[in-house]
């Protein structure tokens, strides 16, 4: 099982980040040790003093495939939930100044929160779909699929063509704006419309 990331997929959060709007998706990969499940506390790691949050919607594949064609995509998952990315920015921002890989800003240990998964049939259109996160019982991030710059049938037939999808693999498809850093004591709580889908306590 991977995580597959995709980066700067909504203009809104590329631009609060000063990044231009990419011309094809970015793409970078976690750990399986990067899950955390269960709602279970988030422990802020000492390496970073800014650890940013940023919600995202998850695609679960179902089906092993490589090279798929964009009309076929949806045959590759019948199941997404939500996500939180969590970044290390000051690591990544030093990272990038040096042209070097994302790696330690975005694969360290428990870096990606994950809820429970809902099947794709009790969901009327994935690409019109509300989410958000709360901070601290605050509204902090709200998106809706529609806003994507590249969607979700188009994401699975990008990576396919590089990367060999299997059953289990997760994409993390981007997050909107509003993206911030969490401290010890606080409380997120990620929603897909209006059902509560996540909550992580960051230790």
């Amino acid at each position: 099982m991977k995580i597959i990331c995709i980066g700067r997929n909504y203009a809104e959060h590329a631009k609060e980040l000063g990044n231009e709007l990419p011309k094809e998706p970015v793409v970078f990969l976690k750990p399986d040790t990067a899950l955390l499940k269960n709602n279970a506390d988030f422990y802020h790691p000492s390496f970073s003093d800014n650890i940013q949050y940023e919600a995202e919607i998850v695609i679960r594949i179902n089906k092993e495939g490589k090279n798929i064609q964009e009309k076929f995509a949806h045959k590759y998952y019948n199941q997404l939930g939500i996500g939180i990315d969590f970044t290390a920015r000051d690591v990544q921002q030093e990272l990038k100044a040096k042209g070097l890989p994302w790696e330690k800003a975005k694969a360290f240990n428990h870096s990606a929160p994950i809820s429970s998964f809902l099947d794709i049939s009790e969901i009327e259109d994935i690409q019109a779909l509300d989410f958000s996160l709360q901070h601290n019982d605050r509204i902090a991030q709200q998106g809706n699929t529609r806003d994507m710059i590249f969607k979700i049938n188009h994401l699975i037939s990008y990576i396919s063509t590089f990367i060999l999808l299997k059953t289990g693999d997760l994409i993390f498809t981007g997050t909107p704006s509003g993206v911030g850093t969490v401290k010890i004591g606080d409380h997120l709580k990620a929603y897909i419309n209006e059902r509560e889908m996540l909550s992580v306590q960051v230790k």
